[in-house]
């Protein structure tokens, strides 16, 4: 009797850990049951085509205007469109639309490279680790170091320009921007000419990034003339690096940080660390779907579609254990971006560090 006494606590207790997936596995079981997890094909096709039509116009209204000023509004159109390309780049390469995986990826390297001009290898490689562990230091290269500060720590070794640049970094955030098209065409390129990264159909990748990073400018200064097609290439990249990453700015940045050492259970690790965006149509039409980012990351393969109708689950379940669920408008998302970025910047504690990340830090 005692023996089975002794035994029968073992057999019933479950760790946390162990919990949180049998509760997640739930979750995701009742989801599949909806039939959320579906793949539309006809959605995207129909999406697809829309997206071909409108190229199609601005290109008309590319040739049509010529020699005109009015450019710039063709640029402007341009650069959307081009967003909304990496919308659908972005859904293939999470294979949202086709069951198979080849179909997504050569959708997600023809979308990636020959329209938007990014290497589908390279984002493959980076957004693959941001999933894996979103915002979490020495993992996501999101957060990485670079032109911009996220971990306060690292705002310590700046020094002269760079110290003053950092304090007020979350200031120049829109500014910035402005260089993201760039910096994405200058890795992609990077990226593919690196004989020492492995990149599938690396012939592939750089012969459309040819076309798309040479044939445009070609076309701009035979069509506009050199000045007028000066001007339309810097303002079709500043309008798409401020389109394009003002949609995937607001997703996580100014969410806690996740120490190296830390690890935290699938659903707190995806859910925690990403923020909503609400606004209704236009901010769901506008961002591709990436507002709902907390969805978005708890199931990626879902289509975008269907982020939104899985949206009162995700949050009723969260509610139910306790979780924190962020959702905030796109306005008060980018002040706290930038306010975030200026106190990182002055090397002070992460301010919005969430009670997990707290007690894991303070645990170490």
């Amino acid at each position: 009797m005692s023996s089975v006494t002794l035994q029968s606590p073992i057999r019933t207790a479950r760790p946390a850990r162990d919990r949180h997936v049998t509760d997640f596995i739930a979750l995701a079981e009742t989801v599949r049951a909806a039939g959320l997890m579906k793949r539309d094909i006809s959605w995207y096709t129909w999406r697809m085509i829309r997206l071909g039509v409108a190229f199609a116009a601005t290109g008309v209204m590319f040739v049509t205007l010529g020699q005109s000023w009015w450019q710039m509004l063709t640029a402007l159109i341009f650069s959307f469109l081009l967003g909304q390309a990496g919308f659908l780049a972005h859904d293939a390469a999470h294979r949202q639309i086709f069951a198979s995986a080849k179909k997504n990826e050569w959708t997600g390297r023809i979308v990636g490279n020959l329209f938007v001009g990014l290497s589908y290898g390279w984002w493959m490689n980076k957004h693959g680790k941001h999933h894996a562990n979103p915002n979490k230091i020495g993992k996501d290269d999101d957060i990485a170091t670079g032109a911009v500060i996220f971990n306060p720590e690292d705002a310590g070794q700046r020094k002269g320009f760079g110290k003053w640049f950092a304090a007020h970094q979350g200031t120049f955030f829109f500014p910035l921007l402005t260089l993201v098209a760039l910096d994405l065409h200058i890795s992609a390129l990077r990226r593919v000419f690196n004989k020492n990264e492995i990149v599938p159909s690396r012939k592939a990748e750089i012969g459309f990034l040819a076309v798309r990073l040479i044939g445009l400018p070609v076309a701009a200064f035979i069509v506009m003339g050199p000045w007028i097609a000066l001007a339309f290439m810097v303002v079709h990249l500043a309008s798409f690096g401020v389109y394009f990453g003002g949609a995937f700015a607001p997703n996580h940045k100014g969410m806690p940080l996740v120490p190296k050492d830390v690890k935290i259970d699938f659903m707190r690790r995806q859910t925690l660390m990403s923020r909503n965006i609400s606004g209704g149509w236009w901010v769901d039409k506008g961002m591709g779907g990436l507002n709902y980012q907390i969805e978005h990351h708890l199931f990626p393969t879902m289509s975008s579609k269907n982020l939104k109708l899985v949206q009162p689950m995700v949050r009723q379940y969260c509610a139910e254990r306790n979780i924190k669920y962020t959702e905030t408008t796109l306005g008060q998302s980018y002040m706290i971006v930038m306010k975030y970025l200026n106190r990182v910047g002055l090397g002070q504690r992460d301010p919005f560090e969430c009670p997990i990340t707290a007690n894991m830090r303070s645990a170490r």
